[in-house]
């Protein structure tokens, strides 16, 4: 009796097991669901148990809803400067909506979604790079390269063909991953490169010279202010010495003898303000002065 209870728990275990695995079935946080009625979408399942009929009635898509990424092949799109470039990028993808994922890649094929996504990026990379000069792809200063403005301008592309063809899908991030130049053009670019920077070089050489000029022109004109004004204080100074003259040259000439005795005595108190010895000849002007005084020398 004992041995036929075992049993049938068994089997009431296995029976429920059963009817579980063909009426519950179950998501995972990562993913998302279709459910399909005879083959048409019906519904859509997020994380957690759901209730289903059994195949052939009803059958369960799942999707990982995590990024997706992957890298392109090479392509040779031309730049607004007519250079063939190799580019390659990498892009990171996740579905948006199963709704429309579902249907469009026919029963959601992950492998059909990344190739359409492919060609996608094949014709963005052509129509951006083709308005880009290679300069924005390869130049000696970093502050002239626009690969962040690239990027989002292939990646914006990309996402708005998606949308308007309802593909259920979104860009996560999208980078340029390797560039490149066929062996062909490669020496014509470097040339290129080389008369861009001597350009640069001789633009710069000119406002050089250019600037050094105006710093000349301005120490020129500064020069010649300050010699103008030292000239004009001069002429105020000589004009200032004669008027003095002109007050004291009646009185000289009165009296002449006067003018010669005081000029003489100037003269002769110039010559005592060196501190030096002097050995003359007392005939000699102004020296003459001291013709006639006697001194008395000191008595032993």
């Amino acid at each position: 009796m004992k041995r036929n209870l075992f049993t049938i728990v068994i089997g009431a275990v296995l029976v429920v097991i059963f009817v579980l695995l063909l009426f519950v079935f179950q998501v995972r946080q990562s993913e998302v669901a279709v459910v399909t009625t005879f083959g048409k979408p019906t519904s859509i399942a997020g994380p957690g148990p759901h209730l289903k009929w059994p195949w052939p009635i009803q059958k369960v898509y799942k999707f990982d809803q995590r990024v997706q990424n992957f890298e392109d092949k090479f392509s040779e799109p031309l730049t607004a400067d007519n250079i063939t470039l190799l580019v390659s990028v990498y892009v990171g993808w996740r579905i948006s909506d199963a709704a429309d994922f579902f249907p469009k890649f026919a029963g959601g094929s992950v492998p059909a979604a990344q190739r359409m996504l492919e060609s996608m990026l094949r014709s963005a990379k052509s129509a951006v790079v083709g308005k880009h000069p290679l300069a924005d792809f390869v130049n000696a200063d970093p502050k002239q390269l626009k690969f962040d403005t690239i990027e989002a301008e292939i990646r914006q592309v990309v996402q708005s063909q998606l949308q308007t063809n309802s593909c259920g899908i979104e860009i996560a991030f999208l980078g340029i991953k390797k560039l490149g130049l066929p062996e062909n053009v490669t020496q014509t670019v470097f040339e290129r490169m080389t008369s861009e920077r001597q350009i640069l070089i001789s633009r710069s050489e000119n406002e050089g010279n250019a600037e050094a000029k105006k710093i000349r022109a301005a120490a020129d004109r500064q020069a010649a202010e300050t010699i103008a004004n030292a000239e004009a204080a001069a002429t105020g100074i000589r004009g200032e010495g004669e008027a003095e003259a002109a007050k004291t040259l009646p009185v000289f000439q009165q009296n002449p003898e006067l003018a010669n005795y005081l000029l003489r005595i100037d003269a002769l108190q110039q010559s005592l303000n060196q501190r030096a010895t002097l050995i003359f000849d007392e005939r000699t002007p102004p020296f003459d002065l001291f013709r006639g005084i006697s001194t008395n020398a000191p008595s032993r």
